[in-house]
């Protein structure tokens, strides 16, 4: 037990608190997971003989730390417990069985099939069939046939260990994931969506996304992707839209790869949106779905094949997705505006050298998404390799949307904000002018001739509200 409480120390803790308890209490699953695999966390995870919940309310008590119901039904709650200024969750459940042995035989995965008797001196491991040979070949394997009908997220959770672990599934599992593949829809949509962020959050999000793909698994969870299935884009692409838009996501993983040693960059990345997601995984899901409006939007013009408006359709869908998986609010609204927004870098590298008032426009309307917007159209570019693509055009792609990058932070850094020369009180009191959308149109170029330098004084900016208001009121 030394070498658990040495890797854990705050397993103490509980280890003392239970004793007197007299319950058999074992930690279990990953924790004895990633001891082996030298990966620390702070989520412990308790099987005992009986009255967890009882066990839980003592345990909370005795160490003065939270209780939170979790299952009163099968019995399970847990316990957070702040050490040191980090927080730790202790969930205490009952065995799933009349042992320990038989508990481990109702676990998901073999790898997860291991115990750890709290009330021992020694170290001694319990474990399912095979469990410490599966985790040193790194396999994972169903510790029974009925391991998904008896829970039916342990579908997503297999790719989600896959992802996070770098292991591969073997193949009977991989047969029965695709013979109980309907079961997932009886799944809680919030259970479903943090499988699949512990998936996008991973390094290998994509090549597991495609590994769900195969197994039709990802069609069952986000059923609106089907859409893009073996639709053709025409000669700039090398692949249909939705092979295209999984090859995104890997060159996007690959860009973020790369930029690993841009500390400001990866803190930009690893920054939490909401729901406690980062953006990077948020911006790996907007990757897989930036395109899912093109079917729709499909036509034929002469020769050429076009796609006008996807952006705006594909926002629409990702809405749907985005409410369907339960994101929260801020998730949802990042989603939708980097689908829509996706080809704004691509329209700044039509030209030669963006004017100032484009890039300033770009800036006003993407915000602090600038960067994920940018590192979208990188991606979305090397992900494009048609015949009527050339290393010219990828080149000045990729010289735009660095520039962009590194005026982000630069501008975040140094430039304070410049003063606001008018406001809509000015509007009323010297222009005579009532609240209306002209307001609006007003002060948002007065902003931009102020970001730009055109204007300097409050005098000039009235100026150019007057000329516009004029314009506007001429027929």
């Amino acid at each position: 037990m030394k070498i658990f409480l040495d890797f854990y120390p705050p397993l103490s803790l509980v280890r003392q608190a239970v004793r007197q308890t007299k319950r058999r209490i074992f930690l279990v699953g990953g924790a004895v997971r990633d001891y082996y695999l030298n990966r620390k966390g702070t989520d412990l995870d308790f099987a005992i003989d009986a009255k967890s919940i009882t066990t839980s309310r003592q345990l909370a008590r005795k160490i003065k730390g939270t209780f939170v119901l979790l299952d009163r039904e099968h019995g399970s709650a847990r316990v957070v417990k702040n050490v040191e200024g980090t927080p730790w969750t202790f969930d205490l459940t009952d065995w799933r069985g009349a042992t320990i042995h038989k508990d481990l035989g109702a676990r998901d995965f073999t790898i997860n099939a291991l115990a750890v008797d709290l009330g021992q001196d020694h170290s001694e491991v319990i474990e399912f069939k095979g469990a410490r040979r599966d985790l040193k070949a790194g396999v994972i394997r169903m510790v029974s046939s009925k391991a998904f009908k008896d829970d039916p997220l342990r579908l997503l959770r297999a790719f989600a260990l896959q992802a996070t672990l770098g292991f591969n599934i073997e193949s009977k599992t991989q047969a029965q994931i695709k013979k109980d593949i309907s079961l997932i829809a009886t799944v809680a949509a919030e259970r479903i969506r943090e499988e699949i962020f512990k998936v996008l959050t991973s390094p290998r999000a994509a090549q597991t996304l495609k590994a769900m793909d195969k197994s039709g698994l990802l069609a069952q969870v986000i059923p609106q992707i089907t859409v893009m299935y073996r639709v053709h884009q025409g000669g700039y692409h090398h692949l249909d839209v939705w092979k295209h838009s999984l090859d995104v996501v890997t060159q996007l993983e690959t860009i973020a790869q790369e930029l690993s040693d841009d500390a400001q960059l990866q803190n930009y990345l690893n920054e939490i949106i909401g729901g406690g997601h980062s953006r990077l995984a948020l911006l790996k899901m907007a990757a897989l779905l930036h395109d899912i409006g093109k079917p729709e939007t499909r036509r034929p013009e002469g020769k050429r094949m076009t796609f006008h408006g996807h952006e705006h359709v594909g926002e629409g869908i990702s809405r749907q997705v985005a409410k369907q998986l339960r994101f929260s609010v801020k998730e949802r609204y990042f989603v939708e505006n980097a689908v829509r927004m996706h080809l704004r870098p691509g329209y700044l590298a039509n030209f030669k050298v963006p004017s100032p008032k484009a890039v300033f426009r770009y800036f006003r309307d993407a915000k602090q998404e600038a960067v994920s917007l940018a590192i979208l159209a990188l991606a979305d570019q090397a992900a494009t390799r048609g015949p009527l693509t050339t290393a010219a055009r990828h080149k000045h792609h990729a010289k735009i949307c660095r520039m962009l990058i590194a005026k982000y932070f630069e501008t975040k850094v140094q430039a304070r904000p410049k003063p606001r020369l008018l406001s809509g009180h000015d509007l009323i009191k010297a222009l005579k002018l009532k609240p209306s959308p002209l307001f609006g149109r007003i002060l948002a170029s007065v902003e931009e001739a102020t970001a730009l330098g055109k204007i300097t004084t409050k005098q000039e900016a009235l100026a150019l509200a007057r000329e516009i208001k004029t314009k506007h009121a001429s027929p």
